[in-house]
C-alpha cells in the first residue's frame, strides 16, 4: 500500500507529492512463481524448432535475471529439466488414470489416452521435445532415463487396458495381445511426436488420429 493510501485526508497532497518523487519499486514474484517462471521460459525456449543445448546464461537473459538468481531456486541446469519431466508426469498420468476411472470401455479408454497425450504434445511443443528425447541429447544422462521411465509407466497403463480388451474379445492369449498392442500403441505415440519436432512443429501429432486409432484397435 502506497503512504499516499494510509495517511490522513488532510496529508493528502503532501503524501502524494512523496509519492511521485519516490523511485518504482520492483515487484517481487511470489514464492515459488518465480520457479514457474524458470520453467515456462525453459520450455518456451524449447519451442524453437532449431534450438541448440540451451544454456543457463541464454536463459537468465530471456527472464532478464542473472545465474545466480536461477541457481537460487534450481541446483542445477538439470533440475530445471527435471522440473518439466515433473510436469509432464503429473500432467499425463493425472489426465490418463481420469480417462481409465471415468470410461468403462477399454477401447474407448485406449483411444482416449492415445488422444490426449498427442493433444498434450501439440499444445506443448517445447515439452514434445522432452518427451521424444530430444531436448535431453546433451543433458545428465538421469533426465533420458526418468523420461522412460515415464514412458514406461504409460505402456504399463495402455497393456492394462489392452488385456482388459482382449479379454473382452475372448481373445486366446490376451496377455500376449495386451502387451503387443501396447508396444504398437508406444511406437505410434513416440513415432508421431518425433515427427512433429522433426519437421519443425509443421507435422501435427494428431493428423488423422481418428483413423491411427481404429486402425490400431481393429
Amino acid at each position: 500500500m502506497s503512504s499516499s493510501e494510509a495517511d490522513p485526508i488532510d496529508d493528502t497532497e503532501s503524501a502524494s507529492s512523496d509519492a511521485l518523487s519516490a523511485p518504482p519499486v520492483r515487484k517481487r514474484p511470489a514464492p515459488g512463481e518465480r520457479r514457474n517462471q524458470i520453467l515456462q521460459a525453459l520450455a518456451a525456449m524449447l519451442e524453437q524448432p532449431s534450438a541448440e543445448r540451451i544454456t543457463t546464461a541464454a536463459l537468465a537473459a530471456r527472464l532478464d535475471v542473472s545465474e545466480a538468481a536461477l541457481y537460487r531456486h534450481f541446483a542445477s541446469k538439470a533440475q530445471m529439466y527435471e522440473g518439466l519431466i515433473g510436469f509432464i508426469e503429473q500432467s499425463l498420468f493425472t489426465l490418463a488414470n481420469q480417462i481409465v476411472e471415468r470410461e468403462p470401455d477399454p477401447a474407448r479408454q485406449i483411444a482416449r489416452v492415445i488422444g490426449m497425450v498427442l493433444q498434450f504434445g501439440e499444445k506443448n511443443p517445447g515439452m514434445c521435445r522432452v518427451i521424444v528425447g530430444e531436448a535431453l541429447l546433451h543433458e545428465h544422462e538421469r533426465l533420458a532415463a526418468r523420461m522412460n521411465q515415464a514412458l514406461d509407466r504409460l505402456e504399463s497403463l495402455l497393456r492394462q487396458s489392452w488385456r482388459a480388451l482382449a479379454e473382452s474379445r475372448g481373445a486366446a492369449t490376451p496377455t500376449v495381445e495386451a502387451q503387443a498392442g501396447a508396444s504398437l500403441a508406444m511406437a505410434v505415440l513416440l513415432g508421431r511426436l518425433q515427427r512433429y519436432t522433426r519437421t519443425g512443429f509443421a507435422r501435427h501429432p494428431t493428423e488423422h488420429l481418428d483413423a491411427t486409432v481404429q486402425t490400431l484397435l481393429s
